[in-house]
């Protein structure tokens, strides 16, 4: 498995979109900051390229790898090495690579022009929605065996979770105004890993005012240090729950 690791990383950091994406962040980052003279302001621009745009490259890049890897899965498979083992060590690679990339490109300049405590919050942030979409990528990937299905299902994912979600939640938030559904606009929330990861940083930057009618539940469901652990315990299942799914279905699959 550690030599498959190795193999999956290594071929990964060296591919041209990865160098290209994690200078694509560096610029945004570096400019965010450079232009404003608000650390804060440019940390909110930085906030909202990273939502948008390392969700979409994870998926999209983790969903096309494993198509064009098809070849070398089935080798692997040949051999005396379990399969459970080769997904893993894939999945492994595929998730290091895109947070190294992620650090290189926006954490150090986070580091730089920000608070430590926040821009950890951010790497760690960050660092979550690329292993998460990662996962649903594999999942995307697993289901079907048609490459141009399994790239339209993961970006359908990125549009449902990056603006369809939202649009939802302010359906329901304006049907139900005169009812109170704060803490269900939460609960639903936090089934989105993109809104999840978007309240837990504005929330440390003290700006819960942003998010409107529903800034102080908000406030008080994810404020608190207990609010912090179970948030990233949402997220944690976010990449654990299509991850074991999808490997169930390569345990299984007829390759």
């Amino acid at each position: 498995m550690i030599r498959i690791l190795k193999y999956v990383a290594l071929d990964i950091l060296k591919n041209k979109i990865i160098i290209a994406y994690a200078i694509m962040l560096a610029l945004f980052s570096w400019s965010s900051f450079g232009l404003e003279d608000n650390a804060s302001k440019g940390l909110l621009t930085v906030l909202n390229i990273v939502l948008l745009t390392v969700p979409l490259m994870s998926i999209l890049f983790a969903t096309i790898y494993i198509y064009n890897s098809g070849e070398f899965i089935e080798l692997l498979v040949s051999h005396p090495v379990k399969r459970s083992k080769i997904w893993k060590a894939l999945f492994t690679g595929l998730s290091v690579s895109m947070i190294a990339a992620y650090v290189i490109g926006a954490g150090i300049p986070l580091l730089i022009f920000t608070n430590w405590d926040i821009a950890l919050m951010m790497i760690a942030v960050g660092s979550l929605l690329s292993v998460i979409f990662v996962a649903l990528a594999f999942l995307s990937s697993i289901i079907t065996r048609d490459k141009a299905k399994g790239i339209g299902t993961s970006i359908m994912l990125w549009l449902y979770f990056a603006l369809l979600f939202d649009g939802l939640v302010l359906f329901l938030f304006f049907q139900f105004a005169d009812y109170p559904i704060e803490k269900v606009i939460v609960f639903l929330s936090a089934l989105s890993p993109i809104d999840l990861s978007r309240i837990l940083i504005l929330l440390r930057l003290d700006v819960s005012a942003m998010l409107g009618y529903t800034g102080a539940v908000f406030k008080n469901s994810f404020g608190s240090d207990w609010g912090l652990v179970v948030s990233f315990l949402l997220l944690s299942l976010w990449i654990l729950l299509p991850f074991y799914i999808s490997l169930r279905k390569f345990r299984k699959k007829d390759l």
